[in-house]
């Protein structure tokens, strides 16, 4: 399940995507309808993630590391909330085995989880910042939520 602090991080990054300048905490806030102190947390994890650069000072403010094109929904997700896969045991880079399982090469349950994990990733790996602008556009509704 995606925690709300991913939930928050994404909201945040599309508001500097779209608004293509450095910000301050508070405008990110306002905008992604996030709360200011958690979203204060949630940046400096974003920041030793490599997705934002901050620059200290009255003109200061936060801005994205890299292009809107190349930051996808899912490594930010696996960023802050680690895998994307509902058991451990269907995960690709945190794989661990479950303890109660007696075979894990047989288990229908890993196999089942295996596929969600596979479909989630396929979506938000293939998902940038740009597209979740333009999907929005699309609709002709706010951006966000």
């Amino acid at each position: 399940m995606l925690s709300m602090k991913a939930k928050y991080a994404l909201r945040a990054l599309i508001v500097m995507a779209s608004q293509k300048k450095m910000m301050q905490s508070k405008s990110i806030a306002a905008q992604a309808d996030v709360p200011a102190k958690f979203l204060e947390a949630i940046l400096l994890d974003l920041k030793r993630q490599g997705f934002v650069d901050s620059k200290r000072g009255i003109f200061g403010g936060y801005f994205l590391s890299r292009e809107p094109e190349s930051i996808m929904a899912g490594e930010v997700i696996r960023g802050l909330d680690g895998t994307l896969a509902p058991l451990r045991c269907a995960s690709v880079h945190d794989y661990q085995k479950c303890e109660d399982c007696e075979d894990e090469h047989n288990c229908v349950i890993r196999k089942v989880m295996t596929d969600v994990r596979n479909a989630i990733s396929e979506v938000l790996d293939k998902r940038s910042l740009a597209d979740m602008i333009m999907l929005s556009q699309h609709k002709k509704q706010n951006i966000f939520w």
